[in-house]
């Protein structure tokens, strides 16, 4: 990195924060989700009792708040589109045409989200080398490969559950599937997908709890992550109560489907709505 570091947190091969000293003898820290998400870098100074927070450019800045105020909206339309639909199966005509139709357009605005994320932690500012507390703005990217970083993989696995979904809402237009084609084209992406969404939920835990485990009540960030992964756990319900049996061919339960499927979407929906005050 550059710097002389005096700690590293994380665990594995994902570091999510770093503390290290300054010239002066100050120390600077820097975090994976404050970096990415506010833009900004903790610095005290020698002597000093608090800490201020250096901030990024005003570039950085721009695009740090455009891009967080698309994923937070299209996290809040996807999540209502899906609790629409499923409330339309639930209460409404029950058609199936028609539920599909809805949750499309809802599954389109989570891609929309999923990739907004992943530009957002693309081009984040970085902190330099040379012993100073600074974030830098490097050229704007719309793909980058950087496994090695935990906001990286958890926005990018989230994006890949998006896509999955995007094949089992495709195929739920399809008609006249026997129960083995319905259960192999639709509910499997579906399960996919769900599992995908999980795994990035427990990703994004790990980065804002640096590797433990942690409850933090006062911190947006964490209320942000724990709704998402509520969500994605209700999904998940969702998904196995809608296995069709062989035998009888109708759903393990269609109720537990359904509000599964709708109390999940409304965590993803408010958690968009908390996402909005997370800027720089």
């Amino acid at each position: 990195m550059g710097q002389p570091e005096q700690r590293a947190e994380g665990a594995g091969p994902f570091t999510t924060r770093l503390t290290w000293r300054l010239p002066d003898g100050g120390t600077a820290v820097w975090e994976s989700r404050l970096a990415r998400r506010r833009g900004v870098l903790a610095v005290r100074p020698l002597g000093a009792a608090a800490t201020r927070h250096i901030r990024a450019d005003a570039v950085a800045i721009t695009r740090l708040r455009r891009l967080n105020a698309i994923a937070a909206i299209a996290f809040v339309i996807g999540g209502a589109l899906f609790g629409a639909g499923a409330a339309v199966a639930q209460f409404g005509s029950g058609d199936a045409t028609e539920c599909a139709s809805i949750y499309f357009a809802g599954g389109l605005f989570f891609t929309t989200g999923g990739y907004a994320s992943l530009l957002q932690v693309i081009n984040a500012p970085r902190h330099v080398g040379g012993g100073e507390g600074r974030l830098v703005t490097h050229h704007w990217r719309w793909w980058s490969y950087e496994p090695m970083r935990v906001d990286w993989l958890s926005t990018f696995v989230l994006l890949a559950g998006t896509l999955v979904f995007a094949v089992d809402l495709l195929d739920s237009f399809l008609q006249g599937l026997n129960v083995q084609q319905v259960n192999r084209l639709i509910w499997a992406p579906d399960m996919i997908g769900c599992g995908l969404f999980l795994v990035s939920g427990h990703l994004a835990l790990f980065e804002i709890c640096h590797g433990r485990h942690c409850v933090h009540p006062r911190s947006l960030g964490w209320w942000i992550v724990a709704v998402n992964q509520l969500g994605s756990a209700l999904f998940m319900i969702s998904a196995l109560a809608a296995y069709t049996r062989p035998a009888t061919g109708s759903l393990v339960n269609a109720d537990i489907a359904n509000w599964g499927t709708l109390t999940g979407a409304l965590c993803f929906s408010l958690a968009g709505l908390l996402q909005l005050g997370e800027h720089p």
